[in-house]
């Protein structure tokens, strides 16, 4: 676990998994899938699962893009953290729904790679958490979105910052009962 953050647990870190944010996003249904089994095994393991959901111009709040798609629903009284940027961490409340969770490790799924999950990623090592990204289980649009997968995926391998951890693993590899 993080030497620089305190708490000894982990938890799931679910981002803009949404109707209009996956639409159209390289290999959407395979990695939607390793998305719900990511959430299921955390769920089983007693990890806590927070939900990041992207609102703005193009996902306007509770409209039909704006909802998670239907394969992912979060269960009563797991947390929920409203974003209008790309970091998950900034100018929200995630830090907080974290240190009430007592995590100092988080595994990381979510859309899109290029943008939000790259974002966090890097805001979550910076602010002082280890870090698993859950590498079958990210995606995002564009012509390049497997190499944009992929260089994600490889960089958290290797990228390295005092004092933390961080690597990849797929959703069925992630040992989620370490985590917490």
């Amino acid at each position: 676990m993080a030497t620089v953050r305190a708490g000894g647990r982990g938890a799931l870190v679910v981002v803009d998994v949404q109707v209009g944010v996956v639409e159209g996003a390289w290999e959407a249904d395979r990695v939607v899938g390793n998305v719900t089994r990511a959430v299921d095994r955390a769920r089983a393991a007693g990890v806590p699962v927070v939900w990041v959901q992207h609102e703005d111009d193009e996902l306007v709040r509770d409209t039909p893009v704006w909802q998670w798609v239907p394969e992912l629903i979060p269960a009563e009284g797991e947390a929920r953290v409203f974003k209008r940027l790309n970091s998950s961490f900034e100018r929200t409340t995630l830090d907080d729904e974290l240190a009430r969770l007592d995590v100092s490790h988080l595994a990381l799924a979510g859309a899109a790679t290029n943008w939000c999950i790259r974002a966090t990623a890097y805001a979550a090592l910076e602010r002082g958490y280890d870090l698993t990204l859950v590498g079958d289980a990210h995606t995002t649009v564009g012509e390049h979105a497997a190499e944009v997968v992929d260089d994600l995926n490889t960089v958290m391998r290797w990228v390295s910052y005092a004092e933390v951890t961080n690597t990849t693993a797929s959703a069925e590899e992630i040992n989620f009962s370490a985590l917490s």
